[in-house]
């Protein structure tokens, strides 16, 4: 297996001096590798994340894509693509599994996300996080949290998927998921099947609150501390935090979608999972901070005052905001799986581009 030497500085540091778990936000094999170097112990990928690594590399990508296209003559642009993905994602994980085995299954892993195109289904959504699961033993399944995700979360863990719950921005969104998970989980231990090696996750989106919540100030004309838009994300992760230790969820909080370097350091000396792109990793390490543990310090409230005016902050951050019912319809979680969406289209037309060349 290959072995990647550390490089000292504060991501380091934090790492091995808290239970604060760090991911890259890529599944781009040099990012990662120089992330594993500043301690990470996990990836990510998603149709975003997936679409820019391969356009990002075509001397790679293109070669791979047109032989993907030769072993199988009938599939079209998005069997390809995604065929793809899966290759990513296995290469991936295969640098994560030194971790996987050193850590017992707890970290190591590298998350890939179902296909945004079956967000109406459950069964379909259980099924393709099944056959992910299968690609590789330190696999965690992006679903999202919609009401159809979270009967499919439920479902997935009793089939001894590790769980990453996507697409997720508040407070009431992370304490269903979990409970989705702790379902999953029971109805495997009443027939008594394993769950030790399972490692399921939460994320928040925190920076894509942050950024719903700016674009809601500024469409309705709410008069507000622009500098406490920065801290919404923050203050709904530590409350949701708060919730999981307190009802012993067996799920960790993940932290993703990485606005600003608060982002990481207010989480650390949590149990949970940060993942910031590798960019902010870098500018992080290469710094003279000092982390401190800051997990339990609370949001200062003349900042939740501010954001209370806004009622978008108070549905993500009140653990009965929002009903089940009413997670699709959430700004975020609008905005967000059209945008995954339409990273499914880009890359079915990358592939096309690659394999029916224009004239």
């Amino acid at each position: 297996m290959e072995e990647i030497t550390p490089t000292p500085g504060p991501l380091y540091d934090a790492v091995q001096n808290t239970p604060t778990a760090l991911w890259n936000d890529s599944s781009d094999l040099n990012e990662l590798r120089q992330s594993i170097s500043f301690g990470a112990v996990g990836a990510t990928c998603n149709p975003v994340i997936a679409y820019t690594t391969i356009a990002n590399n075509p001397e790679i990508w293109a070669q791979r894509i047109r032989a993907i296209a030769n072993e199988h003559p009938t599939w079209g642009e998005s069997e390809i693509g995604w065929q793809a993905v899966k290759d990513m994602s296995v290469e991936a994980a295969k640098l994560l599994e030194p971790t996987f085995e050193r850590e017992k299954a707890r970290n190591g892993r590298l998350s890939i996300q179902t296909d945004p195109r079956f967000h109406r289904n459950a069964e379909a959504l259980a099924d393709q996080a099944e056959e992910f699961h299968n690609l590789a033993p330190n696999i965690v399944v992006k679903v999202p949290a919609t009401k159809t995700g979270i009967e499919a979360i439920e479902e997935a863990t009793y089939r001894g998927v590790s769980i990453n719950v996507t697409v997720s921005f508040s407070v009431p969104q992370a304490v269903r998921s979990a409970e989705a998970i702790e379902r999953g989980l029971k109805r495997r231990e009443a027939e008594g099947l394993a769950v030790d090696k399972m490692g399921p996750v939460v994320t928040i989106m925190v920076g894509r609150l942050d950024d719903w919540l700016k674009h809601v100030v500024a469409r309705d004309g709410i008069f507000i501390d622009n500098s406490a838009l920065e801290w919404a994300g923050i203050a709904a992760f530590k409350k949701a935090y708060a919730i999981f230790q307190e009802r012993g969820f067996r799920s960790r909080l993940l932290s993703a979608a990485f606005r600003n370097v608060n982002q990481w350091a207010e989480f650390q000396g949590g149990d949970v999972v940060v993942s910031p792109p590798f960019k902010w990793q870098k500018l992080i390490n290469d710094s003279d901070y000092e982390f401190v543990p800051r997990m339990d310090h609370a949001v200062e409230e003349k900042y939740l005052e501010q954001l209370r005016r806004i009622p978008d902050f108070n549905r993500a951050y009140e653990e009965d905001g929002m009903t089940v019912e009413e997670f699709d319809s959430f700004g975020p979680t609008r905005k967000t799986l059209r945008q995954f969406l339409q990273a499914d289209a880009d890359l079915d037309a990358l592939v096309r581009d690659i394999i029916v060349p224009a004239p």
